[in-house]
């Protein structure tokens, strides 16, 4: 028996994103934005990682974004220079609530590679 289900995800661009230096000296700026086509998800936590999926230290406005379904949101990531060499994924992770999680719910994880 073959069971076909459609998979909806959310959406984070670019692919691969670039950084500019920041205001503050010793600092790097990269611009995201996440499309929320998930109906039964309103939260999506960031994160930045390294090659081994150590998290790396970063600032943004908030690192759990509430989204309303179809909506876009953009932000900004901060780091440090000298973490960029081990900089490798930005990603974003579906966060699922108590009173919306069905017996079938599943998160989702999307990342940029950073070059």
């Amino acid at each position: 028996m073959l069971v076909c289900g459609i998979a909806n995800a959310h959406e984070m661009t670019p692919t691969y994103p670039q950084f500019s230096n920041a205001f503050v000296p010793g600092v790097l700026k990269t611009n995201m934005e996440i499309f929320n086509k998930r109906e039964d998800v309103s939260y999506y936590e960031i994160g930045a990682f390294d090659g081994e999926w150590n998290a790396i230290p970063f600032v943004t406005s908030y690192k759990v974004i509430k989204m309303e379904y179809l909506a876009h949101a953009q932000f900004d990531i901060y780091i440090k220079a000298e973490d960029k060499k081990r900089l490798m994924y930005i990603c974003s992770k579906s966060k699922l609530t108590k009173d919306t999680v069905k017996s079938s719910a599943i998160a989702s994880r999307i990342c940029s590679k950073v070059k």
